[in-house]
Formats: structure tokens, C-alpha cells, sequence
């Protein structure tokens, strides 16, 4: 039977290591502390980091503005 829990560690985001949080903010293209609030937030799985990341960079004033104005709210 295989464990739902046997994630490698490259499938965690670990704050406590230097090449870890470089690696993400490589891949993910944020900063550290984006990255920081991510986990905090949804906690070390990167998967989850990166849904989280994602969903909050398309909500930005730009892309509401753009919504707004196909909408003929603008």
C-alpha cells in the first residue's frame, strides 16, 4: 500500500533551507516574501504554493479594470 504522505522533499517548499527557497523563487518567479506569505498561507506543499501564487497574481487592479470594462462597467 502506498502512503498518501511519502512526498520527496521536492515537493515541499522548505523556508529553512537556502537552495529550497531559492529554487521556488526561481521557478515561481516571486520573491521571498511572497513566497513566505504562500506558505504561510497554504502551507509547504508546492503544488498548493503555486495555486495560491497564481490565483492571487490574476486578480491584480489591472486585470479587475480589464473585466470591469468588457463588462461595460468602465
Amino acid at each position: 500500500m502506498t502512503s498518501m504522505t511519502s512526498m520527496t522533499s521536492e515537493d515541499r517548499v522548505d523556508l529553512s533551507s537556502p537552495e529550497s527557497v531559492a529554487r521556488w523563487i526561481r521557478e515561481l518567479d516571486v520573491t521571498r516574501d511572497q513566497l513566505e506569505a504562500a506558505v504561510r498561507a497554504v502551507g509547504d506543499r508546492a503544488a498548493d504554493v503555486e495555486l495560491h501564487l497564481k490565483g492571487s497574481r490574476s486578480s491584480t487592479n489591472a486585470d479587475q479594470t480589464i473585466s470591469g470594462d468588457r463588462k461595460g462597467n468602465g
